[in-house]
């Protein structure tokens, strides 16, 4: 079975499923670009990651600019004033709040109004919404999702692939008329479409609910609630089985990201998790570990790369492709991906707003970090799935819109937002949330150039192959038992990879998993 394009933007990866009796009973996530971006950068200016890097990406060119700039800063031991790390916050808010409703509508939605669902109750309605260009809710949503970033281009100079934040802080000095633009533009966005269109009540309700007994309460409040774009995701999703398919890993990664304005002014490593205002960590499926990036490795034994030994990504050199990539796309038992397979503690992980949300729900969390218990109530109710992992990510809508308000008015005008750092050899560590989840760049600069750069990117850790153990990646656990209800046209595979909004956009291949005969070809 031949799905392309999977994602609805590129075709860089390839998902290749084996059924048997409407099951799937094996996948492989197949990486079929080879970026790089390693090489590119070897021997170049330290600061060339500034500009290229955001290229890496055109959705999230934001994220690795942020990342870029703060592997410098801990490797040049810069200064950070508090309105450089307020306006790296800021730039990065606004780049994850425009894609979460673009994302929900442009590549989740739509599914909902396949025919597959054309039996249940619900289904009228979330056709009459969410169907592609002609939906209700997808002209209102895509339309609104373009105001943050215009907050972004405030600051930044442009959207995307900006280069405004730099090792020491941030290349804009805003005025006054800049910041009342911003706030003009977030009110904007909640009106037209946020409280209006997604939520049917006020922010501040919204916020107050901290379970999945609340989020019921919430839901049959009123008429407005339960007619509300989310309260129709909330009973149509149930309804059209979300909840029961593409369970995943049940292990998480978050880096964090925000650096609290005043906690971070002095950049390190090992100082990063005690700023961050949404904090970092690993939960292994029962229990919290604090965050360290020593324990990140990346395996190549199923990469298109020449075998190398499991290595941090400091020790990594760049990649260096084998003679016979690609020569054989089918050998799953091989080499397989030009992605890497990383792993945390040994341990594959999902990367992404499921995995943020986790670690909001850590009872120990700082007082000024994020202390949010919904999605650890609501994974212990029902456990992970395409329906939780989607719900995950447009809950952080709110937050992103309060924080941003709250930041803006934090700005002083009269205070410095650079500090010229001084340059010299030394490694960097830089890492933030993009919207798909964790995000770190590793720098290591000798005799004034790029000895190494190496970025591990949220896809990778979710679409990478399987490692030296044999053990899958979190697309690829996810996929493992998927019921399909109809082969020619398993909107179900669709609808689990989605839901982790690889970068690298799908094509999908489904095989009998007795013959390996392709069982039929068409795009979607």
């Amino acid at each position: 079975l031949n799905i392309s394009p999977v994602g609805r933007v590129e075709g860089d990866l390839d998902v290749n499923v084996y059924m048997e009796n409407g099951v799937v009973t094996r996948a492989n996530t197949q990486a079929s670009m080879f970026r790089g971006f390693e090489i590119i950068l070897r021997g170049k200016d330290p600061q060339a990651g500034l500009i290229v890097t955001p290229r890496a990406c055109g959705i999230c060119g934001g994220s690795h600019l942020y990342c870029a700039s703060s592997a410098l800063d801990t490797a040049w031991k810069t200064q950070l004033s508090p309105n450089a790390l307020l306006l790296r916050s800021i730039g990065q808010a606004s780049e994850s709040l425009q894609s979460d409703p673009r994302w929900f509508y442009a590549i989740m939605a739509t599914d909902m109004a396949n025919k597959k669902f054309a039996n249940q109750p619900l289904y009228a309605e979330v056709a009459k919404r969410w169907s592609a260009y002609v939906g209700t809710s997808f002209q209102i949503g895509l339309t609104a999702s373009g105001r943050p970033v215009e907050i972004y281009a405030i600051f930044g100079g442009q959207w995307p692939h900006s280069s405004y934040m730099v090792p020491g802080g941030v290349m804009c000095a805003p005025t006054l008329k800049d910041i009342t633009r911003s706030y003009a533009i977030l009110n904007q966005f909640k009106n037209d479409w946020l409280e209006p269109i997604w939520l049917g009540c006020s922010i501040e309700r919204y916020m107050k609910i901290k379970s999945w007994d609340d989020m019921m309460v919430w839901l049959g409040e009123n008429e407005s609630h339960k007619n509300s774009d989310l309260g129709l995701f909330l009973r149509a999703g149930r309804e059209f089985g979300l909840d029961k398919m593409g369970q995943g890993l049940g292990k998480y990664i978050a880096y964090g990201t925000y650096l609290h304005k005043d906690r971070y002014n002095h950049p390190t490593i090992e100082s990063r998790n005690q700023a961050l205002i949404q904090a970092s960590g690993f939960y292994d499926g029962k229990n919290y570990h604090v965050f360290d990036q020593n324990q990140i490795i990346e395996h190549v034994k199923h990469s298109w790369y020449q075998d190398t030994p499991p290595a941090h990504p400091f020790k990594e050199d760049a990649p260096i492709p084998t003679k016979s990539s690609v020569l054989d796309k089918t050998d799953f038992s091989g080499k397989y991906s030009w992605a890497k397979a990383p792993r945390y503690m040994g341990q594959a992980a999902e990367a992404g707003p499921l995995a943020r949300v986790m670690m909001n729900a850590n009872p120990a969390n700082l007082p000024h970090q994020i202390q949010d218990p919904l999605f650890g109530d609501i994974m212990e109710k029902m456990g992970p799935s395409v329906f939780v992992r989607n719900l995950a990510r447009m809950h952080e809508m709110t937050r992103l819109y309060t924080y941003l308000n709250e930041w803006l008015g934090q700005i002083r005008l009269d205070d410095e937002f650079y500090i010229k750092p001084v340059e010299r050899d030394g490694q960097g560590f830089g890492a933030t949330e993009a919207v798909r989840g964790a995000l770190a760049h590793w720098i290591d600069i000798k005799d004034g150039v790029i000895k190494n750069y190496q970025i591990v990117a949220p896809t990778t850790w979710n679409v990478g192959p399987k490692d030296e153990k044999g053990n899958s990646g979190a697309i690829e656990s996810a996929l493992i038992g998927l019921e399909i209800e109809d082969e020619n046209d398993p909107v179900e595979v669709g609808l689990v990879a989605r839901s982790f909004d690889s970068c690298l956009v799908c094509t999908v291949h489904a095989h009998d998993n007795k013959t390996g005969k392709e069982l039929a070809r068409f795009k979607l």
